[in-house]
């Protein structure tokens, strides 16, 4: 059975425990965590019964925030295996998006395209100042671990994680400006950047939620100098 991962702060499922309490919100934060699951992996995760799972995903069902497809998973007959629906996907922080959206739509049309461009871009190089005061001095495994926590208290349900090649892998669980990044998908170009500067390393983009993914993922190689001090 795989290991669900552990999100590095909780703050980003406000939204969803607002509306689902309990088991309930957990299970959408352990699906919106995973991408998908099966019932045995969400009640290992949560340690809790497998019927007690079993109910709160037929609860949300009803409610159209999660469904299930059949799916292969080892050795035996297919098992589901659930994951969220779109309406559950908008239980999750979106800061203003369709604000910043039209905003940013406004500028464009103000200024041009470049205007909006060189604002996104300005957004990520504050960020890189925030991420960077704290994290100068820090091992590299250490600064990734800074950067996904300050990702996550931006409303990107980031976690970091060591891999067993080599390097480590960057997931953000949610995207809080999806609208702006399917108008502008400069913002992703953006963000790569920003995250080759802050954890100063060779990043890899794995996975994109605008292009019908569960998460935004990137592989990240160390530098030369930070694999010698380690």
């Amino acid at each position: 059975m795989r290991t669900m991962p552990i999100l590095l702060d909780a703050e980003p499922a406000t939204a969803a425990i607002q509306l689902h309490r309990g088991r309930r919100a957990a299970v959408l934060v352990a699906l919106k965590g995973s991408g998908n699951a099966t019932a045995k992996e969400l009640a290992a995760a949560l340690r809790c019964s497998l019927n007690a799972v079993r109910h709160h995903l037929r609860e949300l069902e009803a409610e159209g925030v999660v469904d299930h497809q059949l799916a292969a998973h080892g050795v035996g007959a297919p098992a589901h295996s659930y994951r969220l629906t779109a309406t559950g996907h908008a239980l999750f922080p979106d800061r203003y998006q369709q604000t910043v959206a039209d905003l940013l739509d406004h500028l464009v049309a103000s200024e041009g395209r470049a205007a909006a461009i060189a604002l996104l871009e300005a957004h990520y190089r504050a960020l890189a100042s925030r991420a960077q005061a704290g994290s100068v001095d820090l091992p590299a495994g250490r600064r990734g671990e800074l950067v996904a926590r300050l990702l996550a208290s931006e409303g990107y349900m980031a976690t970091w994680a060591e891999t067993a090649a080599g390097g480590a892998l960057l997931t953000e669980h949610n995207c809080p400006h999806q609208m702006v990044a399917e108008r502008f998908p400069e913002i992703c170009d953006a963000e790569e950047a920003f995250l080759a500067r802050v954890l100063d390393a060779t990043i890899e983009r794995r996975s994109r939620i605008t292009s019908g993914c569960g998460t935004c993922s990137y592989h990240v190689v160390q530098s030369a100098k930070d694999e010698a001090s380690q």
